[in-house]
């Protein structure tokens, strides 16, 4: 038998053309017994550690930015093609000039 042949009777029965091994399907006692639910007692006490570690409390925060952020979803959005049109035909036209205060102050905000 070759090795293929070893590994296509492996196969489980999710595999098309294969006949399933009907030992490893069957279940045995104590696998049976496992599959069954928790007794009352081991219940309640996994109830009770849910009930106790699977709370989450969400930071202000957070809560905040959520605000923030519908509020932004929320407006219209805006349009400056207009304005990006404007400052090309500037620049093209040599009529651009730098605010080089107001560039150095914008600079002086981002870095402090």
């Amino acid at each position: 038998m070759t090795n293929i042949d070893k590994a296509t009777q492996a196969r489980s029965r999710f595999f098309p053309n294969t006949t399933p091994n009907t030992k490893s399907n069957r279940l045995d006692r104590t696998e049976h017994l496992s599959l069954r639910k928790n007794p009352g007692d081991r219940q309640k006490q996994l109830e009770q550690i849910a009930q106790n570690d699977a709370k989450i409390q969400i930071p202000e925060s957070v809560k905040d930015f959520a605000k923030i952020k519908k509020a932004v979803d929320a407006a219209p959005p805006v349009d400056n093609s207009q304005k990006i049109a404007d400052l090309k035909n500037k620049i093209q036209n040599g009529k651009y000039e730098i605010d080089y205060d107001a560039l150095a102050n914008d600079i002086l905000e981002q870095e402090f």
